[in-house]
């Protein structure tokens, strides 16, 4: 029988990234070089990426979603994610996942992306 108790409340939406990994920053900046074609800034500065988490192996897992569940690249994307974290020196794999919960919203994009897009 398992436990299908909902979640805590104030039990967060996204699972926290491995901050403290010596690779996340580099993973960081692997993912700030993806751009979705429909918007000139970056997945991360997006928001679109919710989780990076790196295990002690360094195997490299990414949680992301889009702009829209119809986005002409969902099937793309975490593809590219991928591609630009793989030669990394010291990743030893890597799994993107898309999600759909919680559903972006502009409010997830950072400073600069609202600056770049003319929201500030």
């Amino acid at each position: 029988m398992t436990d299908q108790s909902p979640p805590l409340e104030g039990t967060p939406l996204i699972k926290p990234s491995s901050t403290d990994h010596p690779l996340y920053d580099s993973v960081v900046e692997a993912c700030r070089s993806v751009y979705d074609p429909e918007i000139p800034v970056n997945i991360y500065d997006l928001g679109l990426v919710y989780t990076i988490e790196i295990d002690d192996e360094n195997a490299v897992q990414v949680m992301m979603t889009l702009t829209a569940p119809g986005c002409p690249v969902a099937g793309e994307m975490p593809g590219w994610v991928a591609s630009a974290i793989e030669p990394l020196p010291g990743v030893k794999q890597v799994d993107v996942e898309l999600t759909w919960d919680p559903p972006w919203g502009m409010d997830m994009m950072s400073d600069e992306a609202r600056l770049e897009l003319g929201f500030m």
